[in-house]
């Protein structure tokens, strides 16, 4: 698999690594979100050491900035 990775045109290893990156945002998202529904009174104060905002931002961010290099060669099919 790692071998077909590397035979692909950079255009297209670029949009792999966006898609991979909004994934991990998409995690971080569903991460976020169960942290901030739970309904344990007693472990409400326990704040949880990952910061699942900043991951999300981060990964959303760079994510599309890949994809959005990549775009015109990946429509364009060059």
């Amino acid at each position: 698999m790692i071998a077909q990775f590397a035979l692909l045109s950079d255009a297209a290893q670029l949009a792999w690594v966006g898609a991979g990156l909004w994934v991990v945002a998409a995690f971080a998202g569903v991460m976020e979100r169960r942290r901030a529904k739970r309904r344990d009174v007693a472990r409400l104060e326990q704040v949880g050491w990952v910061p699942w905002t900043g991951l999300f931002m981060l990964a959303a961010i760079a994510g599309g900035g890949c994809l959005a290099m990549s775009l015109p060669v990946v429509i364009g099919g060059l």
